[in-house]
């Protein structure tokens, strides 16, 4: 009998295991960029790997706010440059920005407007005094929207003040 029930827990936990859920980004239509509070003196480093099943290019208008649970927020407005070929697919683009230190990054949001479309594969963001933040995102990004993630705790990520 001991035996069984053995057996059984152990499947019920294999199961559980086996079906682990990754995290999808999602669309948020109430979120709102801080853009006044970006006179900080941290730097950032994000890195942008666009998939290969991305269009080849695009020209639309793409912009970033990352931050943590503190409400503490980084916002970059328009880090895409056609000229650069940013966003190319296949391709990772590094981008240096400069905001308000946070706390450790729980939520990153982007934000893309124009018709060519773009396939994110991941988002890591390095800052000084943070472990780097990761969030695989392997999904297109809709337009004019905010698309992203918030595994914050505590305050909302999305409750700072309008743009």
């Amino acid at each position: 009998m001991e035996a069984a029930v053995t057996f059984l827990l152990f499947i019920f936990f294999s199961t559980i295991q086996a079906r682990s859920i990754t995290p999808q980004p999602q669309a948020v239509e109430s979120f709102k960029v801080n853009n006044t509070q970006n006179a900080g003196s941290c730097s950032y480093t994000v890195s942008i790997k666009t998939s290969c099943s991305s269009p080849r290019y695009t020209r639309d208008q793409i912009s970033i706010a990352f931050g943590d649970a503190y409400g503490y927020q980084v916002y970059a407005p328009r880090i895409d440059n056609p000229q650069s070929r940013a966003f190319e697919s296949c391709s990772t683009d590094t981008f240096q920005i400069t905001g308000p230190c946070t706390y450790q990054v729980c939520y990153v949001y982007l934000y893309r407007s124009g018709y060519d479309g773009w396939l994110v594969d991941s988002v890591t963001i390095y800052g000084h005094y943070t472990k780097a933040a990761t969030f695989s995102y392997n999904a297109y990004i809709p337009s004019d929207i905010w698309f992203g993630f918030n595994f914050c705790h505590g305050v909302s990520a999305s409750s700072t003040s309008s743009m």
